[in-house]
């Protein structure tokens, strides 16, 4: 997977939340980017999954040298960030298999590994509504993780979690990350402290 970025800007009204980004992303390697609270991170990395468009530029995707369109990206891609909704009427179990009916496992994974990977067996028959914040957001980075795709957009992966989260999360980027295109938003550094580049939103402020 490989997303190139040109003169790529985005406003809200007549206010510029950036301006000039020209950036390529390469599969294989890891990348943060970085700005703090209100500076238009999560903004961008909704340009990168092609959910929002850009005000100016361009940006193209590419999987296996051929250009991918922009309504299909979403197949290519897993996305986790506190801000992203869960179904919560649904239980565990239910919520993977639902899950699982629009994007395909890791090699060697299947519904059972995910709670095992979570450590939830014992509640995987609860409603989601009834978990904690930090169980939540377990849950929606190990459906990230154990998607099969190429891209791998997290926006502020340790929100909610406790220590133990944290070093949860950072074996998992251990684990399952290093052949995908990894792109981390956050202002935290123990989120990103693997990332080999680094793209500062402040940087292309107008």
């Amino acid at each position: 997977m490989e997303i190139s970025l040109q003169n790529i800007g985005r406003r809200f009204n007549r206010d510029w939340i950036f301006k000039g980004i020209d950036y390529r992303f390469e599969q294989g390697n890891s990348y943060a980017i970085l700005g703090p609270n209100g500076s238009g991170k999560s903004t961008l990395v909704q340009i990168i999954a092609a959910s929002l468009s850009p005000s100016e530029g361009t940006i193209t995707h590419q999987y296996q040298g051929k250009k991918v369109e922009a309504e299909e990206v979403f197949r290519l891609l897993s996305f986790a960030s506190p801000y992203l909704e869960l179904l919560e009427d649904f239980t565990l179990n239910e919520l993977i298999d639902f899950h699982f009916n629009f994007k395909q496992f890791i090699s060697g994974f299947d519904k059972n590994q995910v709670i095992e990977l979570l450590g939830f067996e014992k509640y995987r028959d609860r409603l989601i509504k009834n978990y904690s914040s930090g169980m939540k957001q377990r849950v929606k980075l190990a459906l990230a993780f154990s998607s099969k795709s190429p891209l791998l957009l997290l926006d502020e992966p340790t929100a909610n979690l406790d220590n133990q989260g944290v070093d949860w999360y950072l074996n998992l980027i251990e684990r399952f990350a290093a052949d995908r295109l990894t792109i981390i938003c956050s202002n935290q550094e123990h989120e990103y402290s693997f990332c080999k580049q680094q793209l500062n939103i402040v940087d292309y402020k107008s």
